[in-house]
Parts: C-alpha cells; structure tokens; sequence
C-alpha cells in the first residue's frame, strides 16, 4: 500500500472516530473532518487549528473529549503574524454575516479565517475533503454571505473580494469578471 493510500484510509478513520463522538450539528461534522485532517498534517492550519489555546482546548474538551489531540500542528505550520490585520478583517467580516453567535460559531470563524491565511483553495487548507463541503459550511453559517457568492466564485477569492469591496478598493483592472483574463482563476474548477 503506498503511503499517500495509507494516509488517507488514517485519515478517514479518524475522521469516522471523530464523527461518532460529536454529531449534533452539522458543524460538528465539519468540524470533526478539519481536526482528522490536521490530526495527520493534511491541511494549512497552524498550532490550535488557528484557535486561541485556551479556545482549542476547550472545543476538543466539548466535541472530542475522548481524543488526544496535539496542541502543536502535526504539519508544522505557523501563523504569519504579519497578515494578522487581514486576520481582523476577515473575523469581522464573517461575525457581521454569522447566523449564531456563540463559541461553535466563534470557532467555525477562527478556523476559517486561518485557512484564508493559506496558499491552496480554502477548502484544502481547511483539511475538507471537497469544496462543497466547503460550500455547504459556508451556506449553513453565513447564509447571506454565502448568497452573494451566485457566480460560483472561489470561496477564499470570495472572501478577499468581499473585504476589498467593504473598504472601496476595486483592485481588477476588468470592467466585469466575466471580461477577465484571470476568470479561470477565479472560477474554474477547484482539484
């Protein structure tokens, strides 16, 4: 069995272990394939999934008690602390488009936003295992903010957009994205 096989049967059966203990809301599977995911260094997410540490401990303590986990990222991947007001910005963003408040949403936002913080697509940052579960996390929390999105546009692409838009900068040089030489790359499909 080569190890890219190896690696992903670990990962599905943590991620199935994971599933089994926190089912209650569809976050809760989502966030069970993000943690499984980062458990085995398969997505971009820092120490603490992104979390504070004290926020980490106590999302593990309430949906994965059963499971020791690494503080650290398996990865061995750290935050870029000079993007951290694009940090601000991003949580801003999604907190104003949040459809709860609380700590399941607090985390699902903190998680996102360092996967923005990334360099593949979001979902693959995230450590999902496709861009709809992507879609449909999106779409369950943000659901306005998901609307907006009706061009199919790149979530992490969407997002920055957003921001740019909230501040008045319109950094494309193209009147429209559909006359856009970088279309493809803003809407093409996502392997």
């Amino acid at each position: 069995m080569s190890i890219a096989l190896k690696l992903q049967d670990d990962r599905i059966s943590l991620y199935a272990r994971l599933k089994s203990q926190a089912m209650a809301t569809p976050n809760q599977e989502w966030l069970a394939c993000m943690v499984s995911s980062w458990c085995l260094g398969k997505s971009a997410l820092p120490d603490y999934l992104g979390l504070e540490p004290a926020q980490f401990k106590r999302l593990v303590g309430h949906y994965f008690p059963d499971c020791r986990m690494p503080e650290l990222a398996p990865s061995g991947i750290r935050p870029d602390f000079s993007r951290m007001l694009e940090r601000d910005d991003l949580v801003n963003l999604l907190k104003h488009y949040s459809q709860s408040d609380g700590f399941e949403s607090d985390c699902i936002i903190g998680i996102i936003v360092a996967g923005c913080l990334g360099n593949d697509h979001l979902w693959q940052d995230l450590g999902l295992l496709d861009r709809g579960q992507l879609s449909d996390m999106l779409h369950y929390n943000f659901p306005e903010l998901a609307a907006k999105n009706d061009k199919d546009m790149k979530w992490k692409k969407f997002l920055y957009k957003q921001l740019c838009e909230a501040e008045g900068l319109y950094l494309c040089r193209a009147p429209s994205c559909a006359v856009c030489s970088d279309y493809p790359k803003c809407y093409g499909p996502e392997n």
